[in-house]
């Protein structure tokens, strides 16, 4: 089954948010206090209590001990939270803003803040149960729900302990650069084991298809394109990369085998196969990924920075991921499907976006500059000989303005 690169694109953009993941356990948690409630309330269903649950506690002391959680909880939740704000603008303000995403998509830091406030919402739905002897009613001590509330009272204490531990981690430079490095050669390796599709144009003719707005390219749905190529037999072309920025008078598809007008059903289809967003993603452009590790070494050689070691371990990471790549005389094609076709990534345009584009700002420093050097001959070694000629420009432009 095919989705829209729309939908992909709200996917995407819920996994990167701070609110689905808290929002789902909070309304777990809910459900959980329901039915432990019911567990509580139901006399068949607590024969099967074990006897340790069933202590005779008083009202008064069960709202206290839940009250107490509850209020730490929510507190804790409040903390944690600072915190991830505090490292995620300062990591922004250190590493640049286009790094937001990678800390927004973080699990740890979604978990932690969702099991903190879910464990509130559980012990206010406990409290909210407990009642005192009135009018000759027994009082109804939740035993079962208050167990599980200090249980989860006591898992928020570990998971606030961990996040003591992951948040440092995560804005740790060494950790961003080889988070980013690791994605790049993951990326390049991926591409290079898939099979090339041959596509072929036979026709002459051809419509241009534009989007309604204004964004960058998020992603293409390209198994959707394949199928509307499949089905009225022609090949369609992707005029432009995602990453790229478009706009209504710039066109993204060309249809060949296409005549004027498209049918505006078809047309929907295919703009429908091509999200836009306010920003770029890692989402199908390796490019982003080399665009982030640059933007590190901008930063870290700035005057305010100078940061010659970081701007070193991204040239470093670079030269991993583009090591498997140098090696082969051929293309890195990120759509392989039958009727599509694009333009691949070339060793040449990928070194160029990635060490030519560090090349400005290492080059006048004599540390950085000789470890970009260094990288460039170990890559020229690897090398076959078509993908030792650009290797070998820049280097040159390197030392004829040292």
């Amino acid at each position: 089954m095919s989705f829209s690169a729309r939908i992909k694109k709200h996917l995407d953009d819920i996994r990167a948010s701070y609110w689905f993941v808290p929002t789902v356990l909070v309304l777990s948690a809910i459900l959980l206090a329901f039915v432990s409630l019911i567990v509580d309330s139901h006399p068949q269903l607590g024969k099967f209590r074990p006897d340790w649950m069933s202590d005779v506690v008083s009202a008064e002391g069960a709202r206290a001990i839940v009250s107490v959680i509850a209020q730490s909880m929510i507190g804790v939740a409040g903390v944690m939270f600072s915190i991830t704000m505090l490292a995620v603008s300062f990591a922004s303000g250190q590493f640049g803003p286009r790094l937001i995403g990678n800390f927004m998509r973080d699990r740890g830091n979604q978990w932690t803040l969702g099991i903190l406030i879910s464990t509130f919402t559980f012990a206010l739905l406990t409290l909210r149960a407990i009642e005192n002897p009135h009018d000759q009613i027994a009082a109804f001590v939740p035993h079962f729900s208050i167990i599980l509330t200090m249980l989860l009272a006591l898992i928020s204490v570990f998971v606030m302990i961990y996040h003591v531990h992951h948040v440092p981690e995560t804005i740790s430079a060494s950790n961003i650069v080889a988070g980013l490095g690791r994605r790049l050669t993951r990326e390049v390796e991926s591409l290079l084991e898939s099979d090339p599709v041959e596509v072929t144009i036979y026709a002459s003719e051809f419509v241009d298809v534009n989007m309604r707005t204004a964004g960058y390219i998020h992603n293409v749905a390209q198994d959707r394109l394949s199928a509307i190529a499949k089905e009225q037999g022609w090949v369609i072309e992707l005029l432009e990369a995602p990453g790229e920025f478009m706009h209504p008078h710039r066109s993204v598809l060309r249809v060949w085998g296409a005549t004027e007008p498209l049918d505006e059903e078809i047309a929907s289809r295919l703009r429908g196969a091509v999200a836009l967003g306010l920003a770029k993603t890692e989402k199908q452009n390796i490019i982003f990924v080399t665009e982030q590790l640059v933007e590190i070494v901008a930063r870290a050689m700035s005057p305010g920075v100078n940061d010659p070691f970081t701007a070193i371990s991204c040239m470093q990471w670079m030269e991993a991921g583009l090591s498997p790549f140098v090696q082969q005389d051929r293309q890195l094609n990120v759509y392989q499907v039958e009727g599509v076709r694009a333009k691949p990534i070339s060793f040449e345009k990928l070194l160029s976006r990635s060490l030519g584009d560090c090349r400005t700002y290492v080059q006048d420093d004599a540390l950085t500059r000789d470890t970009f050097l260094q990288v460039l001959e170990r890559l020229s070694d690897l090398a076959t000989k078509t993908n030792r000629a650009p290797i070998e420009a820049l280097a040159q432009q390197v030392r004829s303005t040292a």
